[in-house]
């Protein structure tokens, strides 16, 4: 075991070379430093938290059985808009991070071309342009960069309705909902692909480290940058080792 770091670095100046409150193990390569896993982990409590506030202010069915955790209706009022400015300020920090390694580029549209074999896992390995995110993990990085700026801005018309004007709240309303809906899809497509779908991706973000092997299977071009080895080399090794 040991408590020193591998330095990765994205093409766009996005780097992570020590980490002294991360072990890194024999076998593994440090994915997120401490603070890029706490500032995650403050918007996801955050949405949950926007979520459930707003699913209790805008059903009746919900009200009756989430309102009460926040304290009664009235409170949960006042907490949601509170709430959801958590959120939009952690996720900003968290677009500040990760602005460069989200950035489009060309391979993005050479995946989104392939991403049925993706889905179904019919390849045991990512192309090999694939980096520090792909293309799906972008789509849905932007998708909600999008949903939190809709957020942001009627939130705040709904928040000071006799500033705005009855029109104006009420297109808001619509498209609040319409975000809320298209966050509450990318979240749950989230959850499944960084547990489910890929296992080892969630101790990334928990412990801040992922396999070899899971680097060169999922992300071989962050793989090579981040060990200096040819991942497919590496992936032909393991399975020559294994058979």
């Amino acid at each position: 075991m040991t408590t020193s770091t591998e330095g990765l670095k994205e093409g766009t100046g996005q780097s992570y070379t020590r980490d002294r409150h991360t072990v890194v193990h024999e076998g593994e390569i440090l994915r997120h430093p401490l603070h890029v896993r706490l500032v995650h982990w403050s918007v996801a409590i955050f949405f949950v938290l926007s979520l459930l506030s707003g699913f209790a202010i805008y059903s009746p069915w919900t009200f009756k059985f989430l309102a009460p955790l926040f304290g009664g209706g009235a409170t949960t009022r006042l907490l949601h808009p509170w709430f959801a400015l958590g959120f939009v300020f952690f996720f900003a920090l968290e677009l500040a991070q990760w602005l460069g390694p989200m950035s489009w580029r060309p391979g993005d549209s050479e995946w989104l071309a392939h991403m049925r074999e993706y889905i179904s896992n019919k390849e045991p390995v990512e192309r090999e342009d694939v980096g520090f995110f792909n293309a799906g993990q972008k789509m849905y990085f932007w998708v909600i960069v999008v949903s939190a700026v809709l957020f942001l801005i009627t939130g705040f018309v709904m928040w000071f309705p006799e500033i705005f004007g009855r029109i104006l709240v009420s297109i808001s309303y619509v498209i609040h909902d319409i975000a809320a809906l298209m966050m509450l899809g990318s979240f749950i497509a989230h959850v499944y692909e960084g547990t489910a779908e890929q296992p080892g991706t969630f101790k990334a973000m928990t412990r801040g480290t992922v396999t070899r092997k899971w680097a060169w299977t999922h992300h071989p071009a962050w793989y090579r940058q981040a060990t200096g080895r040819d991942p497919r080399e590496d992936y032909e090794a393991a399975r020559r080792k294994k058979t």
